[in-house]
């Protein structure tokens, strides 16, 4: 039987159809200033990798049973800045990580984590973590429920090497903290994104249509950091999804925006991760991407656009995020304004009563317990090879969601008529043993300057970002273009849509969670905020989020076998060699009797070493990090301990001639220790 996605961000509508550390919201914003010393901030960098398993679990994207992983295209990096005003000395922290989503119970961990280092200077009140949506993560990062069903449950592994990774970038961005300057740029891209779900859209009113003529966000916002005139680093935000690869991908990678990344921190500024302390940290960063796709050739269960190939889509539309946020940095001028805030609230949005001024007919209303909606079994089709089975067939045979108690949880009218016209299939704030998701969620508002970051846990469309711009700009008195929609923050619920877009029941409709005025809430509750912000108003922390880490937490995956080498061969002996000769452009596969990757992650390391002769000595000259190179793991047939493992590299346009062979490095695992081994095949020529 066969599952797929999007029905259910993290495999629930699969299966049902087929401590919060640190400080309250701030006791008030610093006021404003006029920055005249642009040296009147600290500013640092970090970076680190948050690669898991990259093979034998499920993926996190597109949440389809059968989409397991089965190596690695590109790692997968955290990416963080902190910014300290030295007048006031206010800091905010900025992370951004390569990975479908930033949950709620990672957001706890690491938060747990930096009060264990740092004690109260990086709290959740100034700590934004976000995810770039990338649909080729490692999945079962998830403690909550629903997000961790497509990998058979939690993984332990995968879930601890987002939390380092992410706790390692912020430790290395505080270490790299020096007096520094901001700047801000703007740009358009045009050609990077497209609306998915234009009859939704086209039912929002003219005054909203019309800031987005062609029905997609355009722009592109760059914040530039400068440490004694050198640049560290740059983060370039702009809404489309991290769907190029498509659900038919079973590499790890980091999508079109870690290929951006890829761009401009090693091919443009010759950076290297993992070598040692960063020269350039760049992240591309997701705003109000929610009804957004980079496959622009909207071809319904035939993902393309701007070619056939999704491999060179996720290339073409990374280079062209890569292109307009150098244009933007290049572009950028000193902030007018100086210094930081932030301020942080948690919301109950199971039950939240909005006033009537928020809403489109001007009635009250409330929001209800999380339910996902018949509509999203039927997938993005835009983003999607695969569409989902009906969704009354063996929905229950999920052997997780057996554990768990099943999908039927009691649904009173008054939530039935929150949440309708949706035809609700899973009931994911009602569900035994405890919600599935998490129903209170934090809103996040951080200052850096001139910019405002609105950020939510959550996938908004671009009029529903609009809406919450609106009001925080003219909460804080700040033009427009300065507020951005920081989706996929600090935790993740799901979508928001516009009540008008919710009605038509589009796959983002049936994945708005909690109902149909879950947009007017979270307007509320953003201009609530943000006048508290202005006023220096200290609203508190609001109700507490759950503590993930209780209950049960099943992970029906078995263990790792312990590993033994192919029939007849020896760990690291080479199964297919190279041919003596390359020329650029070709692709080199070479195969090895290997070991199960998730012996060990190499985390900011590698897998493997395309290396290149130097005199008597072997360089280093690509790894399994290079967008020209793969890692391909498999068990032999009718072996299932042993492991083959075949690495291609293509040759770059730009690859020296010269003497060139490839190391693998693997990690045999016998009970509880793993022993490292390596190969090394013969050299060849390239040239």
């Amino acid at each position: 039987m066969t599952f797929t996605r999007r029905s259910m961000l993290a495999g629930t509508v699969t299966a049902a159809v087929a401590a919060g550390v640190g400080a309250t919201a701030s006791a008030g914003a610093a006021p404003i200033r006029v920055t005249g010393d642009e040296a009147g901030y600290l500013v640092g960098a970090g970076i680190a990798d948050v690669t898991g398993a990259v093979a034998g679990q499920g993926m996190m994207g597109y949440s389809e049973l059968d989409q397991v992983a089965t190596g690695l295209l590109m790692r997968t990096w955290a990416r963080a800045y902190i910014v300290v005003d030295r007048a006031s000395g206010e800091r905010v922290a900025f992370v951004n990580a390569d990975i479908a989503c930033l949950f709620q119970s990672v957001h706890l961990a690491v938060m747990q984590r930096l009060a264990q280092r740092f004690g109260a200077l990086y709290t959740e009140r100034n700590v934004n973590l976000n995810a770039t949506h990338n649909h080729n993560s490692c999945g079962g990062t998830a403690r909550e429920y629903a997000y961790s069903l497509a990998a058979y449950g939690f993984q332990s592994n995968s879930h601890q090497a987002e939390v380092d990774g992410i706790v390692a970038a912020l430790v290395a961005a505080h270490e790299n903290l020096a007096p520094g300057t901001l700047s801000l740029g703007h740009g358009e891209l045009h050609d990077a994104s497209a609306n998915r779900s234009r009859v939704a859209f086209d039912l929002n009113p003219p005054d909203d249509k019309a800031e987005f003529p062609n029905a997609i966000d355009p722009q592109v916002t760059v914040l530039r950091l400068r440490q004694g005139g050198k640049d560290i680093g740059a983060i370039t935000w702009f809404a489309t999804h991290g769907t190029s690869l498509t659900d038919a991908n079973t590499l790890i990678s980091a999508d079109n925006k870690g290929y951006a990344s890829y761009r401009w921190e090693h091919d443009e500024m010759g950076v290297r991760p993992g070598t040692g302390k960063p020269g350039f940290v760049a992240a591309f960063a997701q705003t109000n991407a929610g009804d957004m796709t980079p496959n622009i050739g909207l071809t319904p269960w035939h993902p393309s656009g701007p070619t056939e190939d999704n491999r060179l889509n996720c290339s073409l539309i990374g280079e062209r995020q890569y292109r307009a946020g150098r244009a933007a940095f290049d572009a950028a001028r000193p902030m007018r304004s100086g210094g930081v805030d932030a301020a942080l609230r948690y919301l109950n949005m199971a039950d939240t009563a909005i006033d009537g001024s928020y809403t489109p007919d001007g009635k009250p209303a409330r929001t209800a317990p999380a339910m996902m909606g018949a509509a999203a079994a039927a997938t993005s089709s835009e983003d999607n090879w695969k569409t989902q089975l009906s969704f009354l067939q063996e929905g229950n045979a999920d052997p997780v969601v057996a554990a768990l108690g099943g999908l039927d949880g009691p649904i009173e009218q008054w939530m039935r008529d929150v949440q309708a016209p949706k035809l609700i299939v899973a009931p994911l704030g009602v569900l035994p043993p405890r919600p599935w998701v998490p129903l209170t969620v934090p809103i996040q508002i951080l200052r850096i300057g001139d910019l405002v970051l609105a950020s939510g846990p959550a996938e908004f469309t671009v009029v529903s970002g609009l809406r919450i711009r609106r009001v925080v700009a003219h909460a804080l008195s700040v033009p427009l273009e300065n507020v951005l929609l920081q989706g996929y923050s600090n935790g993740y619920c799901g979508y928001v849509t516009t009540p008008e877009e919710y009605a038509s029941q589009q796959y983002e409709g049936g994945e708005t969670l909690f109902g149909r005025w879950t947009l007017p809430a979270y307007v509320q509750e953003f201009d609530r905020l943000a006048r508290a912000v202005a006023a220096r108003v200290d609203l508190g922390r609001g109700p507490a989020p759950l503590d993930w880490t209780a209950g049960v937490q099943p992970n029906l995956l078995p263990p790792v076998p312990a590993d033994v080498p192919m029939t007849g061969r020896a760990f690291g002996e080479v199964i297919t060699g190279p041919k003596p000769g390359y020329g650029h452009g070709d692709t080199v596969t070479v195969e090895f009797c290997g070991a199960h990757p998730a012996n060990d992650f190499h985390t900011g390391g590698s897998y493997f070493e395309v290396q290149r002769a130097e005199g008597e000595q072997w360089l280093a000259v690509f790894d399994d990090n290079d967008w020209c190179t793969e890692l391909h793991w498999s068990r032999p047939p009718g072996q299932p301990a042993a492991s083959r493992v075949a690495i291609h590299w293509t040759v770059p346009a730009d690859a020296e001639a010269g003497r060139y062979r490839i190391e693998y490095r693997g990690d045999r695992r016998d009970g509880d220790a793993a022993v490292r081994f390596t190969g090394t095949t013969a050299e060849f020529s390239v040239g």
